[in-house]
């Protein structure tokens, strides 16, 4: 519990920062549909003829009149991309920083064996995702109700319930990644994130790269998909778990393993 609680305070700043961000974003997005209603038929019918960019951000399945189909394009954009990021520098920082701040001799003395360190840093970062989506998710429940809509409880649950799995997959995957890194890893991490959220694209967008919905978390975080079918891909979200937890678990092969410079 020392190394975790050592983390969760470190980290304290950056979670702080991360978390009011998104949630303030998430609230004004949503404290902007009341005035925007009038023209989301409007909106809808121009996004309709855009092809493939109406595709890309799956606009073509929800429309814009609607409160959740605003919030799943909008606010889903937001949530997505936001606690992607989040969970990827979370995670691929855990392991790399001790090598690159020369903190490794100092933890490694301590009588403490390193599957040990490795599994509270895991659960720090998992400890600090669920923090973030926890505020978050009260965030756009609170700000929904103050607009005066009626909150499509399924909906938003299924969307923010995809969105957490989602960044523990990427965490795992950054997990992993960081225990092959000496110096930075911030781009690494981001690189990930990014990638995986244009894969998505490219899978919304032609028919032929559908299996990349297989590879990228945020193919079954796609909000618009939640919002028509009201339900998550659990095949889907099944192999994300799997790919996330094997990440992980080469990690913690490499680290117990690794020589520390």
């Amino acid at each position: 519990m020392t190394m975790i609680k050592h983390e969760l305070k470190q980290s304290r700043i950056s979670l702080t920062v991360w978390t009011l961000s998104i949630g303030f974003l998430l609230a004004v997005c949503i404290f902007m549909f009341p005035e925007m209603k009038g023209q989301m038929d409007s909106v809808s019918d121009m996004f309709a003829s855009m092809g493939g960019f109406t595709e890309a951000f799956g606009m073509d399945k929800v429309s814009f009149g609607t409160f959740i189909g605003f919030y799943s394009v909008e606010c889903g954009n937001i949530l997505g991309l936001g606690g992607a990021f989040f969970a990827a520098l979370c995670a691929v920082s855990m392991l790399a920083k001790e090598e690159k701040e020369h903190t490794a001799e100092f933890l490694f003395a301590h009588p403490v064996s390193r599957f040990r360190i490795v599994s509270e840093k895991l659960f720090a970062a998992i400890i600090q995702i669920l923090i973030l989506n926890a505020v978050i998710y009260a965030a756009a429940i609170g700000s929904s109700a103050a607009i005066g809509e009626e909150i499509p409880w399924t909906e938003i649950t299924l969307m923010h319930l995809a969105n957490f799995i989602m960044q523990l997959e990427i965490a795992g995957i950054c997990f992993g990644i960081s225990a092959f890194l000496k110096r930075g890893s911030l781009g690494a991490g981001l690189g990930v994130a990014i990638i995986m959220f244009f894969l998505n694209i490219v899978a919304n967008i032609s028919d032929s790269a559908k299996f990349l919905k297989y590879i990228t978390p945020f193919g079954y975080a796609d909000g618009p998909e939640i919002a028509k079918s009201l339900e998550l891909d659990w095949k889907l979200v099944l192999i994300g778990m799997a790919i996330g937890v094997i990440s992980a678990a080469v990690g913690y092969i490499k680290y117990c393993k690794k020589d520390i410079s």
